[in-house]
């Protein structure tokens, strides 16, 4: 997958990774770049569409699709946290949380699949799909297992149009997401240029960071020596 002279869509491109990740197209030298997010007018990225995207939206997916036709990458990086842990007093919030990073990410991935004949998908999933730090990010936690298995599913079911099919995975980038929690994180722009190159290069799976790294290395262990200290499991 070369991004020169590319066509691209970001979704959840208002704000955080999803904007880095369209400046970095247009960058990159993207023909077309579609920034997309519920509210456009939120968009000020130079050289990029706006365009209305409300992922877990069936009705806006298809109008999005029908507008942009053929398409040669799609990032799904909208997502959201709610800090829902799994036995609250509600599942509400957990079900908003499966509702955008599950199901808005294959409803996006389903409506544009007969585009991207030779094109590549990437989906943004977490260290979190791997393992559960804290009750307030179960919720999430859960959703994103789910897009990672997702994530894996369709690159089979993707493999006869040959479409690559790449996840990238991270523990700390310093977005809007993260912004109450005072620990080194990595410039959304490092992030970016590390799953670019990985798609260019045709990898299946871009790890981002050295927790995620470590995160992935533990799941082959007995997850009692992980959990009995997570924070050594994760820095090292």
């Amino acid at each position: 997958m070369q991004i020169n002279g590319s066509k691209a869509l970001v979704t959840g491109a208002n704000r955080g990774l999803g904007k880095a990740f369209a400046e970095a197209l247009v960058a990159r030298g993207a023909t077309t770049v579609y920034a997309t997010a519920r509210n456009p007018e939120r968009i000020d990225i130079p050289g990029v569409v706006p365009l209305r995207l409300d992922i877990t939206d069936s009705a806006s997916i298809e109008a999005a699709a029908a507008e942009v036709g053929d398409l040669d990458i799609l990032i799904n990086n909208a997502g959201i946290s709610t800090d829902a842990p799994l036995l609250g007093p509600s599942t509400d919030n957990i079900r908003r949380e499966f509702d955008t990073n599950f199901w808005g990410t294959l409803n996006v991935v389903r409506a544009f699949a007969p585009r991207l004949a030779g094109g590549a998908v990437l989906n943004v999933i977490s260290a979190l799909s791997w393992y559960a730090f804290a009750p307030s990010s179960n919720g999430y936690a859960a959703s994103k297992a789910a897009e990672w298995s997702l994530t894996n599913g369709v690159r089979l079911e993707l493999a006869d149009q040959k479409t690559q099919v790449t996840a990238l995975a991270l523990a700390i980038a310093d977005t809007d997401m993260m912004a109450a929690y005072d620990i080194p994180k990595l410039p959304p722009s490092e992030v970016i240029a590390q799953a670019l190159d990985g798609l260019e290069a045709g990898k299946l799976e871009v790890i981002a960071d050295a927790p995620t790294a470590n995160v992935k290395a533990s799941l082959s262990r007995d997850p009692a020596l992980f959990y009995a200290d997570i924070p050594a499991a994760l820095f090292g």
